[in-house]
């Protein structure tokens, strides 16, 4: 049984390591294709499902300043620039940016139209509260993008990373001198 436990191990290992060499890059593509995907969509009238949605969510945060005929083609061309920011990695701090502007927006309606959003406040989201509450995962994906934009990656080597980690907290721990 031992030769089968090294066996699994061995396996274990390089799959491991595989994702944690392509795993960010995969996630950042992947949620750069929703993004553009979903932005492109919003160009073409009635193709988005949540179009209603976002054009009066957009009418009641800029008070009415903003119409659909404006802010659709915004909204569009916004999520489409996040796609392909996340997708060719180009600009990623201005993209992640623009990212976690547009969840803020894409969270309001919960609180802005909750009988449009749930069935029953605040167990049961409908499907457009169910498609708003999603995006906790795309916020997440974000968090983590943004922690690899100055060069960082994740680490399969658990030494390694607890190093990372140790060296980190003595960063953080050290005293801030200060010049008399």
């Amino acid at each position: 049984m031992s030769g089968l436990a090294t066996w699994f191990n061995k396996v274990d290992d390089v799959i491991t390591r595989w994702m944690a060499h392509y795993g960010v890059l995969l996630l950042r593509i992947s949620v750069g294709i929703i993004f553009f995907w979903f932005g492109i969509l919003k160009f073409f009238p009635s193709l988005s499902p949540a179009e209603n949605l976002a054009a009066r969510t957009i009418d009641v945060l800029t008070f009415g300043i903003v119409q659909p005929e404006l802010s659709l083609p915004v909204l569009a061309a916004w999520e489409v620039l996040i796609g392909l920011g996340l997708i060719t990695g180009w600009f990623m701090r201005g993209t992640l940016l623009l990212l976690f502007v547009q969840m803020l927006g894409t969270i309001t309606p919960l609180f802005l139209f909750p009988t449009e959003t749930f069935t029953q406040f605040p167990i049961a989201p409908t499907l457009e509260g169910q498609y708003i509450i999603k995006n906790m995962v795309l916020i997440s994906a974000g968090i983590v993008i943004g922690a690899t934009v100055r060069g960082g990656n994740m680490v399969a080597d658990k030494d390694l990373a607890e190093e990372s980690r140790d060296r980190l907290k003595k960063k953080t721990q050290a005293p801030v001198q200060q010049n008399s």
